[in-house]
């Protein structure tokens, strides 16, 4: 398989296509502590760790990160943020949290979408109108 180069990703995205972080297991979707200070750094947010209430948690699932004195979530995060697809495609599966097995989903850039689930398996779908 030939690999895209960083600058091949780009002429394609402004041609039209766009790039979205999704869950592809039942679980949920998460980011690995790594891949959250990497997201963090590269996205140049300024950040301290705190330790959870409890050590079993802080050494389960690492320090509580906090921006501007506030609990800071990666879900948050929008899912189509070029810094969080880079850092997942960088990362791999290192960058999956706990339950997730995430994947890098190419739509075309016009498409009003959204991310529909099931038991957290995540899929993009194109948004539509509905009515109850």
């Amino acid at each position: 398989m030939i690999q895209e180069t960083e600058q091949e990703r780009l002429i394609r995205y402004l041609k039209g296509v766009r790039y979205v972080v999704i869950n592809s297991c039942h679980g949920g979707y998460g980011l690995s502590q790594e891949a959250e200070l990497l997201y963090l750094k590269r996205s140049l947010t300024d950040y301290t760790t705190q330790d959870r209430e409890s050590r079993f948690d802080t050494e389960r699932y690492g320090p509580l990160i906090l921006v501007n004195g506030k609990i800071w979530y990666s879900s948050d995060i929008p899912r189509d943020d070029p810094v969080l697809v880079s850092v997942v495609r960088e990362l791999g599966a290192r960058a999956n949290g706990n339950f997730a097995e995430l994947k890098i989903v190419e739509i075309p850039a016009s498409v009003d979408w959204q991310i529909d689930e099931y038991d957290g398996r995540e899929w993009i779908a194109e948004v539509h109108r509905t009515w109850n």
